[in-house]
């Protein structure tokens, strides 16, 4: 499991109400259900990690995040979480906007863009990155937003979002010190647990 992932766990509770959008393959779902006892709902859009989803016997709803959440009660979800989806959607800051309307915490991960193995690929080659950790190119990247820890940051402040706990992924288990100390410069993975 990814590591962002295992970070996360920490703040969701047991036995809550879980809304997990862009779910993935549901292995993150599956696991709360089963460690935490959470009630699980996931969202997601690709046909066969729905499908692999339904195998695993979880509660799987095919939406497009960038159409909005509207089929939502305000606070029906103790926490929703979004991870490593965010740079991939139209309007973050409306998703956002959605999130924290439907649950009372909400759990958001994305790749920092900022990071020096980006800065320094981009200003020593001139072209965007491409690695194991963002391996496509940016004609057919599903991230369309680069957004780094201070923009994340400086629109949490501008939206009225309260940051209740943050964590951050460095590129290895060594580096999660330099990324906790800087983490604009050196977190790969950025983490943020939110509410209003």
């Amino acid at each position: 499991m990814r590591q962002d992932l295992t970070h996360i766990q920490q703040w969701i509770a047991a036995g809550s109400r879980v809304l997990d959008l862009g779910c993935g393959n549901g292995e993150f779902l599956a696991q709360l259900q089963r460690e935490r006892e959470v009630e699980g709902l996931g969202l997601e859009i690709d046909p066969g990690n729905i499908s692999t989803c339904i195998g695993k016997g979880l509660n799987i709803v095919e939406q497009d995040l960038d159409e909005g959440l509207g089929n939502l009660g305000d606070n029906s979800f103790d926490t929703v979480v979004m991870a490593h989806a965010l740079q991939a959607v139209r309007q973050p800051h409306l998703v956002l906007d959605e999130m924290l309307r439907i649950g009372r915490e909400c759990i958001v991960t994305f790749p920092n863009f900022g990071q020096w193995r980006c800065r320094l690929y981009l200003g020593t080659r001139g072209r965007m990155p491409v690695s194991k950790f963002m391996p496509y190119t940016w004609y057919d990247t599903p991230n369309i937003h680069f957004c780094t820890v201070r923009d994340f940051e400086n629109l949490c402040s501008e939206r009225g979002i309260r940051i209740l706990h943050r964590d951050m992924v460095g590129p290895e288990s060594s580096g999660h010190r330099l990324a906790v100390l800087w983490p604009n410069l050196f977190a790969t993975t950025a983490i943020y647990h939110i509410s209003r």
